[in-house]
């Protein structure tokens, strides 16, 4: 029987580059804080562990292995504040080096993970090799989340995908910056509403070297209404998924249910 209601903290935060061991401690305070207010997941920004505008040297040193110190320690973490997290890191696999998100259970265990398949502009490519694989559907705590990074929230068609394949919250670890602030007021409700599901949107705040991050972290329900927006200063974030909420905007906007398979290439 799927759960009535997930509770997510969406950690909107400074981006802090090349301080891993100072990021795994301020990780630690925002699932302390997020179990504390009852929450089920914590989702961090886009690469936190080792921050996002750094240079190719940073990253390749910074990346954690596939099955690396990084990612044991993350897996302690939630399982000593019993919350589940997705946090995003740059991630070391053979010589290639990943902008990618993993999931940890409540238990510490390592759920899913996912490699940045559409790179923004140079910050991206000079820094990290492009994912190849679709992205996730993983269920955690009777909810079926789909994991994707930023930029790849902007195609349509990779939420359509994984609404298709069963997602009902899309979870967005980020880096977006004041200039497309037109992504979480226009595009994510059409990606909640025209899928019918929840999306979850952290993002940074501040500066990080020359680059300024624009806040605004939000959760959207799946009938496209805004539940909760951040400013553009550090704060958790929490929202309910609600089933109920789910069916009903389901019932009523039967956008996936009367899609023509037989037209689309």
């Amino acid at each position: 029987m799927p759960a009535d209601r997930l509770r997510i903290a969406l950690w909107q935060c400074r981006s802090v580059a090349d301080d891993v061991e100072g990021n795994l401690d301020r990780l630690e305070q925002a699932a302390s804080e997020a179990a504390e207010a009852d929450a089920d997941l914590l989702i961090t920004p886009e690469m936190y562990l080792t921050g996002y505008n750094i240079a190719p040297s940073t990253a390749r040193r910074l990346a954690d292995p596939v099955d690396g110190k990084l990612g044991d320690a993350v897996g302690n973490i939630a399982r000593r504040t019993g919350i589940a997290i997705l946090y995003g890191c740059a991630e070391l696999d053979g010589s290639g080096v990943y902008n990618t998100v993993r999931l940890v259970d409540a238990d510490g265990i390592s759920l899913a993970s996912h490699r940045k398949t559409h790179l923004f502009g140079e910050i991206d490519r000079d820094a990290v090799a492009v994912g190849v694989s679709s992205p996730p559907v993983i269920d955690v705590g009777g909810w079926s989340l789909g994991l994707l990074i930023c930029y790849e929230v902007e195609f349509p068609e990779l939420v359509r995908d994984l609404a298709v394949r069963g997602a009902e919250v899309i979870c967005v670890p980020t880096a977006n910056m004041p200039e497309y602030d037109a992504v979480q007021t226009v595009l994510l409700p059409a990606r909640a509403l025209e899928n019918t599901v929840y999306v979850a949107y952290a993002n940074y705040c501040g500066v990080e070297g020359d680059l300024a991050y624009g806040g605004l972290s939000e959760g959207i329900g799946p009938d496209g209404r805004v539940l909760a927006r951040a400013e553009r200063e550090p704060g958790l974030l929490i929202v309910d998924v609600e089933r109920k909420v789910l069916d009903d905007a389901r019932e009523r906007f039967t956008y996936l249910a009367d899609r023509r398979t037989d037209l689309l290439s």
